[in-house]
């Protein structure tokens, strides 16, 4: 119960008024629960698109925008424009890091945030058009933080203070790993029994494989490692790129 309250509290704006111990078995367990927490959130897409169904497809999508950036407290995106920030200022790494650590948002992080924005309210409007569209809004929430784990578990810290270095020195690799490989092959093998489409279970988890595989080379290359921003900015481009890829798929009847 614990781990679940932990991915809440850092992971969610859910309010969880509660000090809780940070152990390598309760860190261990809120990144674990965190793809179910990516459940939830898509639960709550998928019930927003059910709501607005018989709304103008660009409101309805931007409604289910809304939903999800006020269940994460916008931290993800957050990160995101962080990084576009810093990664655009094409300085040397540990300015990089400085310039992801400022609070106040620059140019190039608001162009990147807005081009993230505007990329949802697309994929939200093509996805309500889908045949049972709901199973992608949960599925992708779920894929997207277990690769996460996947990501962060693989790849080493950029700094050796701060949150991500605190919970890198604190869960078990090997629980970790496992869990998010077991979570993301159910979800892809539940998605393609819902759309009777097998061929989408290796195209998925080779898409999830190499993006985290590529993520953590450039990762290291630009930052030296993963830091907290990193992470959120991850799980935004993850959510985008899933997304893409299944429209991409299902509208080609494959």
């Amino acid at each position: 119960m614990n781990s679940i309250l932990l991915a809440l509290q850092f992971f969610t704006s859910l309010p969880v008024h509660k000090e809780l111990p940070l152990g390598k078995k309760e860190v261990s367990g809120m990144y674990i629960a965190l793809p179910f927490v990516g459940g939830g959130i898509g639960v709550l897409l998928a019930g927003v698109a059910y709501i607005t169904s018989d709304f103008n497809s660009f409101l309805a999508a931007v409604l289910i925008l809304l939903a999800g950036l006020i269940a994460t407290g916008g931290l993800h995106v957050d990160g995101f424009a962080d990084l576009g920030d810093a990664f655009f200022s094409y300085q040397d790494r540990e300015k990089r890091l400085t310039i992801m650590d400022d609070p106040r948002l620059g140019a190039f992080g608001t162009l990147s945030l807005l081009v993230l924005l505007c990329l949802k309210i697309g994929l939200f409007i093509e996805i309500l058009q889908l045949a049972n569209g709901w199973v992608v809004l949960v599925a992708v929430p779920i894929l997207s933080r277990a690769a996460l784990v996947a990501y962060y578990t693989l790849t080493k810290t950029a700094k050796t203070s701060g949150i991500a270095f605190f919970f890198k020195n604190h869960f078990l690799r090997r629980r970790m790993l496992l869990a998010s490989s077991t979570i993301s092959i159910v979800t892809v093998v539940l998605v393609s029994i819902q759309y009777r489409s097998f061929l989408v279970i290796p195209v998925l988890l080779f898409v999830i494989c190499l993006s985290i595989w590529l993520y953590n080379r450039w990762t290291i290359k630009h930052f030296g490692g993963v830091t907290g921003d990193l992470c959120g900015a991850f799980i935004e481009g993850m959510e985008v790129l899933l997304w893409l890829v299944l429209i991409v798929y299902f509208s080609y009847g494959i």
